[in-house]
């Protein structure tokens, strides 16, 4: 009898230890999203919809955590380094700085673009359809972008002779010498000269229009990471008598002339498809890096009207946002 009720006691044991760990919440994945500029609804809708459509939801079955180094570069490492002591599964990187800030924090943690610009260039990967690593993603650029660009200026500014590429350089930064380097191929195959005129701190811009005005120019495109400082841009613009184009969506609606590149949303939605591959068990060292295919162009016809311009019927015939 001593010897049946102890063997009844273990088997309870064992079976309450069992009902015990069905009843224990499985541990849920933690993300970290990191981005160079001021965190947005906006990003915070395209992150939440990726993940959405692979079955993710915050705070139900994932765990994100928000990181914004509000344009600042010298925050990106401080955040990226947060994240990893979190010991964060994935980090979706948003933008150049931030994925480069990040794989500077880590080597092991999966790290996705979201999107980054020139990934082979900047050494972030060695090709987008193996990158080796721990980094894969989304990127925007494209080698034709800064051409189209220009050409835009072009028809806006029939006989444009002068442009400037104002670009936001932080110390050793490659994917800003990759956008200047590809607009001055651009400017070189239509004989435009062109006035590279960097910052490395926003507070440099009157500075940067400064110059811009001195050397006469006749156009502005807006290269590289100032979408914090996008209404004090286009101010100065506009105060400079300056047509301007960049390729974020936010530079247009801050009253900037015209924006053409990849939609940005698209790209950060794209994430949650890394995501979900990556914690269902992928290398991202697997994952081809995608290049964007959907690009937009935003023309703000008020700010042509202040600068006295006329928007080719051609130019508003493609435009997917026009600005009245």
């Amino acid at each position: 009898m001593i010897i049946r009720a102890g063997l009844a006691a273990a088997l309870v044991l064992t079976l309450g230890l069992f009902a015990a760990q069905a009843q224990s919440p499985a541990k849920m994945p933690k993300i970290g999203v990191l981005t160079f500029a001021p965190l947005t609804e906006g990003v915070r809708q395209a992150i939440g919809a990726g993940l959405q459509e692979h079955g993710y939801v915050e705070g139900q079955n994932i765990l994100i955590e928000w990181r914004t180094a509000e344009g600042r570069s010298d925050r990106s490492a401080a955040l990226a380094a947060d994240l990893v002591r979190l010991k964060v599964d994935v980090i979706v990187a948003i933008t150049t700085p931030s994925v480069q800030a990040a794989k500077n924090a880590t080597s092991s943690i999966p790290i996705v673009m979201a999107p980054a610009g020139d990934p082979i260039g900047t050494g972030l990967v060695t090709s987008l359809a193996r990158p080796g690593g721990n980094i894969t993603g989304i990127t925007g650029t494209s080698a034709e972008l800064a051409g189209k660009q220009l050409e835009m200026l072009r028809q806006v500014v029939p006989g444009l002779a002068r442009l400037a590429v104002l670009i936001h350089s932080i110390d050793n930064d490659t994917f800003a010498k990759s956008l200047v380097k590809q607009t001055e191929a651009a400017a070189k195959t239509t004989g435009i000269r062109l006035h590279v005129v960097s910052v490395r701190e926003l507070d440099e811009l009157d500075r940067a229009f400064a110059t811009m005005t001195k050397g006469r120019v006749e156009g502005v495109i807006v290269q590289g990471l100032f979408a914090a400082s996008f209404e004090r841009i286009a101010q100065l613009c506009l105060r400079s008598r300056l047509p301007s184009v960049a390729s974020q969506s936010g530079f247009a609606d801050a009253g900037g002339l015209l924006v053409y590149g990849a939609r940005q949303s698209d790209m950060q939605r794209r994430a949650g498809f890394y995501v979900a591959r990556i914690l269902k068990g992928a290398k991202p060292s697997d994952l081809p890096v995608e290049q964007a295919s959907t690009f937009e162009l935003v023309v703000n016809l008020r700010t042509a009207r202040a600068l006295g311009l006329t928007i080719p019927g051609s130019l508003l015939r493609r435009a997917d946002q026009v600005i009245e």
